[in-house]
């Protein structure tokens, strides 16, 4: 054949590619695959170099590249190095999206939920982080603007804000779910604005000194979170030498005696001093931010509460 490299018709190239010849011929008519000659009936033929070009189209297509873009590799616009890269990026992206949307419907499947907290979970989720950020600081600013609460605290509250990672487990995803749904109750952030967020020492105890309460409560926080680091549980036998020295420095500090009034009194003072909601908030707030719980700044209240209350062992004389 004198050194002319044979044309191949599209049933050729198909069969030595294994693209449909419908798929090659639309891809000829959209330019991307060009014939190199025509039979004078009008007949497409293609050098080898087409059958290169058309491996490299497809394997683009394939990557979900779009024909644009294709076009433009071809023309020499783009590198392949720069759309791999391009496309890694767009596809990580998609990859994060179908994770949590997995997550999402695991939560849905496992809390039942119905038509509608379905519908709010799903737009919860399906929100920007810079959305979800706007969403949690307008609450903030609005506890800021509503309640007396002192500058710190709010300044508090925005230092601690949720930041739900772009890959969330099940359970930070629950946990941002439910932190959206409070700060959308009324109810919620009506508690949330007359909560005190931990008083200073000295006003922990209305109606008490100052003074006598600034030794007592730190007293009470540090005995609290060492029993806990030791795994003392408030309803335990262990729990009974632990309050017992709380209820006698109590004792001390106010001269009182220790009995069923003093502790029933200092019950109530902490119990009044704590708002479980919003300690379920903060609670929340270190789950989606992957913070570790820490015993000693956890609130005190709960556990000392529950140890006053707990029935004493009857006295064997």
């Amino acid at each position: 054949m004198n050194g002319v490299t044979p044309l191949h018709s599209i049933g050729e190239l198909s069969a030595r590619t294994g693209v449909p010849v419908r798929t090659i011929r639309f891809y000829s008519d959209t330019g991307l695959l060009p014939p190199t000659d025509r039979t004078p009936a009008g007949y497409r033929r293609y050098g080898d170099a087409a059958i290169g070009r058309l491996h490299l189209i497809c394997a683009l297509r394939e990557l979900d590249v779009d024909l644009a873009t294709v076009r433009r590799v071809l023309d020499g616009d783009l590198s392949v190095a720069e759309v791999a890269a391009a496309h890694a990026d767009a596809t990580a992206l998609r990859i994060r999206a179908l994770r949590l949307r997995h997550s999402m419907l695991r939560l849905v499947a496992r809390r039942g939920s119905s038509t509608e907290e379905t519908v709010l979970m799903h737009r919860l989720t399906r929100l920007t982080a810079d959305e979800r950020r706007r969403m949690v600081a307008d609450f903030v600013a609005g506890l800021g603007a509503a309640t007396p609460h002192s500058r710190s605290a709010v300044t508090a509250l925005r230092t601690a804000l949720p930041e739900l990672p772009d890959e969330p487990s099940d359970a930070q995803l629950a946990a941002w779910v439910e932190i959206a749904e409070l700060i959308a109750d009324d109810g919620f952030r009506t508690r949330m604005a007359q909560a005190a967020l931990p008083p200073a020492d000295e006003d922990a105890l209305p109606g008490v000194a100052p003074e006598a309460a600034a030794e007592l409560i730190p007293f009470v926080r540090q005995t609290v979170a060492a029993a806990r680091v030791a795994g003392v549980d408030a309803e335990g036998d262990d729990a009974v030498p632990v309050v017992d020295a709380v209820v006698e420095r109590f004792a001390a500090v106010l001269g009182r005696h220790d009995g069923p009034d003093l502790r029933e009194w200092m019950a109530g003072q902490f119990e009044a001093g704590h708002d479980p909601v919003v300690e379920r908030y903060w609670r929340l707030v270190w789950t989606v931010n992957d913070w570790q719980v820490v015993p000693g700044h956890l609130p005190f209240q709960p556990w000392v509460v529950q140890a006053l209350r707990r029935p004493r062992p009857a006295a064997h004389g």
